[in-house]
């Protein structure tokens, strides 16, 4: 691993280590990124096997338990997913985005990290063996089907990938899983769905939950296979559905069988109680994320202020799918406050089409395009989802401040919480 900082008074330092040196063994075996190294540094009896200044040495230290080099390490390449999903997202973009959204993340790491789903395709025995090994728990694994013939030709992968065997082998090794299903109408659900539910199950409790999701398209799908869109009367139907399934796959202390917030808001049917997510473990998956921002904000509402210290406007904008919700839920609520009045924008998805509704995929040119020349009054609020991870770009390259300066007008992120943003309004 390249080293590209020496922390001052550290380990590395006193060794001699500079930036561009590199990290290569502890106690003999490969570090070949910064989880290796997090796994490994914790012994108290080190050999190091280094390169400095072009050259192989070995040192051997001792140190406490918590103490580690004191270095900073390359950015982790991340591992490409095997698989040419039939609905990946990554087909559906449109030309000339930044490389990263053509980029399809197979990388367990990055499961385990940050709780992306991944498919498991590229994991060998040694990739398996190596989550064992470090404990790498709990991962999400992205299942869909179970069929082998319907898999492969999902997955666009050319053989069995033996998705049950490394399920078995992780669960009996106690890692802990969660697994996704993408539903596709008339392609895997009804007979397949249940089946796959079924193989699913046996590796139950270990195997801790198994999310429905709607499959997403969008305008841009060419030269790829013919999938139909989830409307309201499909999504009527899975939630009706959802709760016969719970009665066969039953879970123990947490449901089995999870549906994602979208079927809940296409099918116009309520959100059950945060309790029926059990220990909220993909809240930030889009699991129970709607309720709970809901119960979060009518928390919130008593201390919101009764009012603000002069008269301002607000322009709220969202996706169109979570629209009804904004309005019944949040308008009401802001608009009691004196001297506020707040406006809701749903933006329709052009970047993708408008069968896209979720507000994180909204663009920055599509927000321009819907509120320019609009009165927006004295802020634009906004949800973070809108931005990457970093909170530094939308999806077609647009900052905050670029969008700012083109409508005239501040924007305002929000993170789940509109208390910072009244509060900001009262300190202007």
């Amino acid at each position: 691993m390249k080293i590209t900082k020496i922390k001052s008074n550290s380990l590395a330092e006193k060794i001699g280590m500079q930036p561009g040196d590199r990290l290569l063994k502890i106690n003999g075996k490969k570090v070949i990124d910064e989880i290796d190294y997090k796994f490994r540094i914790t012994e108290e009896l080190l050999i190091l096997d280094l390169e400095i200044n072009g050259k192989l040495d070995r040192v051997e230290i001792e140190k406490e338990y918590d103490d580690d080099l004191g270095v900073l390490f390359e950015e982790m390449k991340i591992r490409a997913c095997a698989n040419d999903c039939v609905f990946c997202f990554v087909d559906q973009n449109p030309p000339n985005l930044r490389d990263g959204l053509y980029f399809r993340d197979g990388d367990y790491r990055m499961s385990y990290l940050y709780g992306h789903y991944i498919t498991m395709t590229n994991m060998g025995k040694s990739q398996l063996e190596r989550v064992v090994e470090q404990r790498m728990s709990p991962l999400y694994v992205s299942i869909h089907v179970t069929d082998k013939d319907l898999r492969q030709k999902l997955f666009l992968y050319k053989k069995d990938d033996n998705i049950l065997e490394k399920i078995k082998y992780l669960t009996d090794n106690k890692i802990e899983l969660h697994t996704q299903i993408v539903v596709m109408p008339n392609i895997n659900d009804e007979k397949y769905l249940d089946n796959t539910l079924s193989d699913l199950y046996k590796f139950h409790p270990l195997l801790k939950t198994c999310t429905l999701v709607p499959v997403g398209l969008t305008k841009h799908r060419k030269g790829l296979m013919d999938l139909s869109i989830v409307d309201k009367g499909y999504a009527v139907k899975m939630i009706e559905n959802l709760y016969k399934l719970r009665t066969k796959y039953s879970g123990l202390d947490n449901p089995f069988i999870l549906c994602s917030d979208e079927w809940y808001i296409l099918s116009d049917l309520p959100f059950p109680n945060l309790s029926e997510y059990g220990d909220l473990d993909l809240i930030e998956n889009g699991v129970g994320q709607v309720q709970q921002f809901i119960e979060r904000f009518d928390s919130e509402v008593s201390s919101f202020p009764k009012s603000i210290n002069k008269p301002r406007k607000v322009t709220l904008i969202t996706g169109t799918l979570i629209e009804n919700i904004f309005t019944e839920n949040i308008l009401p609520a802001l608009n009691k406050i004196k001297n506020l009045e707040v406006n809701l924008v749903a933006i329709e998805n052009e970047f993708f089409g408008k069968s896209v509704t979720v507000s994180g995929l909204l663009s920055g040119q599509d927000i321009i395009n819907k509120l320019t020349n609009s009165d927006l009054g004295d802020e634009v609020w906004m949800s973070h989802r809108i931005l990457n991870e970093e909170g530094t770009y939308t999806l077609d390259n647009m900052t905050i401040n670029d969008i700012s300066k083109t409508l005239g007008c501040p924007v305002k992120i929000g993170k789940d919480s509109f208390r910072s943003l009244l509060k900001g309004l009262n300190n202007v």
